[in-house]
C-alpha cells in the first residue's frame, strides 16, 4: 500500500510524506537485541520507500556489533531518490567513556565532537549534504544542556553547505521556543504525555515540523490503553495503529517515524495513514 497522509514541507522546502521510517532499530542501538538479519533490514528500507515514505530518522550512532544504519541505508538506496529526506541527529547520544557524565561534558556536544558526528554521517551515508540534523541536547531521561556553542557550530557548518536544515531533539519547551531557524523539534510525546501540547501548537504557527519519539508509548503501557483498544477493536485495527492515527490527528506538523525490524510492521505502520478516526474515537481518547 501507498502512504496516503498529508505531507508537511520540513524547512518549509522539503515535502515529505506524514509517516516516515525511523531507522534505529535496524541496529536496536544501544543494546543490540532483537534487530533484522541484514537482507531483512535492506528490503525493510526499500519496501518503505516504494510504498511512499520519502522521510528517514537515523544518526551515525545508531551502530552495534558492526552493524550501522546508516551503511544499511546506503547501501539499499543510494543513490537516493531525489525526494528523499534523510534527517540525522548529533550531539548527546551517549556511548562509551560519555556515560554517566553531565550534559555539559558530552564529547558529542563539543565543537569538535559535532563536526566530526556531522561529517561522520556525510561519509557514511555517501552524501555532499545533509537533509537535516537534529541537535540532541540530552540523553538518559535528561532533558536539555549546553545550546550556545553546538548551534552555533552547527550554524558555521550549515554555512560550509554540508547541512540544509537544523532541528533540535530532547530540549524543553523553552529551549524550543528560543532557539532559531530550525525546521524541527523531537520530543517524546504520544496519547500518554502529552507535555508537549502547548509546544506543538506553536511550532505548527510558525510551520515547524514537531516529530514525536516513542509515539506509541515506547514500551510503556499508555494511559489510554483501554479506550485504544476499544477504538482499535470498531475499526479492525491495532492498538498501534490507532496511537498512530491519533497523532496525525493531533496536528498537521507533527511527523511520525516508529521503526521496525519487521516488513509486516512495517506495512502495518504504513496503514495507520488511512485510519480515519472518529469525532467519537477523539472524544474516547481524549
Amino acid at each position: 500500500m501507498a502512504v496516503t497522509s498529508e505531507s508537511w514541507a520540513l524547512g518549509g522546502d522539503r515535502p515529505v510524506a506524514r509517516i516516515g521510517y525511523g531507522a534505529m532499530k535496524l541496529t536496536t542501538w544501544p543494546r543490540g537485541d532483537r534487530r533484522p538479519d541484514r537482507d531483512t533490514a535492506l528490503a525493510i528500507l526499500r519496501r518503505a520507500v516504494d510504498s511512499g515514505v520519502n522521510h528517514i530518522d537515523t544518526s551515525h550512532y545508531y551502530s552495534h556489533d558492526g552493524v550501522a544504519a546508516n551503511d544499511l541505508i546506503r547501501e539499499a538506496l543510494h543513490p537516493y531518490p531525489a525526494d528523499l529526506v534523510i534527517v540525522t541527529k548529533v550531539g548527546a547520544l551517549v556511548e562509551g567513556s560519555d556515560v554517566g557524565l553531565p550534559p555539559g561534558e558530552l564529547s558529542g556536544l563539543t565543537r569538535d565532537g559535532l563536526r566530526r558526528g556531522v561529517e561522520n554521517n556525510l561519509r557514511t551515508l555517501g552524501v555532499d549534504r545533509l537533509d537535516a540534523v537534529n541537535l540532541r541536547l540530552g540523553e538518559r531521561g535528561r532533558v536539555g544542556g549546553p545550546v550556545a556553542e553546538a548551534l552555533t557550530t552547527l550554524l558555521a557548518l550549515r554555512e560550509e553547505g554540508l547541512i540544509r536544515h537544523l532541528g533540535v531533539s530532547n530540549v524543553t519547551a523553552a529551549q524550543a521556543r528560543t532557539i532559531a531557524p530550525i525546521a524541527c523539534v523531537q520530543n517524546m510525546y504520544n496519547i500518554a504525555h502529552r507535555d508537549d501540547d502547548p509546544l506543538i501548537d506553536e511550532l505548527a504557527a510558525a510551520g515547524i515540523a514537531y516529530v514525536p519519539f516513542f509515539p506509541v508509548g515506547g514500551g510503556h503501557q499508555p494511559i489510554a490503553a483501554d479506550a485504544l483498544a476499544a477504538v482499535a477493536a470498531r475499526h479492525g485495527a491495532t492498538v498501534q495503529q490507532v496511537a498512530l492515527a491519533w497523532l496525525l490527528h493531533r496536528s498537521p506538523n507533527i511527523l511520525l517515524i516508529p521503526g521496525t525490524g519487521s516488513l509486516a510492521h512495517l506495512a502495518e505502520n504504513l496503514a495507520a495513514a488511512d485510519l480515519k478516526l472518529t469525532a467519537d474515537d477523539l472524544a474516547e481518547l481524549r
